[in-house]
C-alpha cells in the first residue's frame, strides 16, 4: 500500500462537518509521521478500512454488533498485506463480516473518515484512523461472522437511534441526502 495513493484519495475528500475535518486533518498527520501506517504491529495506530453497506434503493445500512467493543459498527476492520489498496481492505472486511459475497463499490472514492481510540483488553491503546467507503449490497442475505454478537439491516432513519454513534448518524445522513452523488 503506497503512502501516495493514500494522501491522494483524502486530498480528493471532502469532509461533510468539522467533526470529520478533524479527522482528516488527523489521518493526514499520522501518514506523515509513520512509516507503517497501515500495519496492525505499529501500536500508535494504523489505517483502518471500512464499508457503508447499503442496500442498492441506498435505504438501510447494515450494521454488526462488535463483539471486542460491544457496540454497533459499520462493517470494516485492518487491512491485510494481500489488500492492494484501501478500497479492496474494505470489500474484502464487508465479504468476511457480512458473509454477503456480490458488493460492489459506488466509487473508488472516500465515502466518510472517522479516527477514534481503542481501548481493549490485552491490546496497548492505539488509534484507528478508519477510512469509510460507500458499497452496495446486491444480496441482502447475511450471516453473522465470529467477530460479531449481531448483524442486522437498519433504516436509514433509525440509526441515530442506534448506540448514539455521530459517525453512524453522519454517514447515515450524508446516504440520505445522497451526498456521494456528485461529490
Amino acid at each position: 500500500m503506497q503512502r501516495e495513493d493514500v494522501f491522494d484519495l483524502i486530498l480528493r475528500h471532502r469532509p461533510f462537518d468539522a467533526q470529520e475535518a478533524e479527522s482528516c486533518a488527523a489521518v493526514k498527520i499520522f501518514l506523515e509521521e509513520h512509516e507503517h501506517f497501515w500495519q496492525r504491529s505499529n501500536h500508535v495506530g494504523h489505517l483502518t478500512a471500512s464499508a457503508w453497506l447499503v442496500t442498492p434503493e441506498h435505504s438501510d445500512a447494515l450494521l454488526t454488533h462488535h463483539k471486542k467493543l460491544n457496540r454497533w459498527l459499520q462493517l470494516g476492520g485492518h487491512l491485510e498485506a494481500e489488500d492492494a489498496d484501501l478500497l479492496q481492505g474494505a470489500l474484502r472486511e464487508a465479504r468476511e463480516e457480512s458473509g454477503i459475497q456480490t458488493i460492489k463499490a459506488i466509487a473508488n472514492r472516500i465515502f466518510d473518515i472517522d479516527h477514534h481510540l481503542i481501548n481493549v483488553p490485552k491490546e496497548p491503546s492505539h488509534v484507528h484512523y478508519d477510512i469509510r467507503f460507500l458499497l452496495v449490497a446486491q444480496d441482502l442475505n447475511f450471516s453473522i461472522s465470529e467477530e460479531s454478537h449481531e448483524v442486522g439491516w437498519f433504516a436509514l432513519e433509525d440509526i441515530p437511534q442506534i448506540g448514539g454513534s455521530t459517525t453512524l448518524t453522519r454517514m447515515a445522513r450524508k446516504t440520505q441526502i445522497g451526498w456521494f452523488a456528485d461529490k
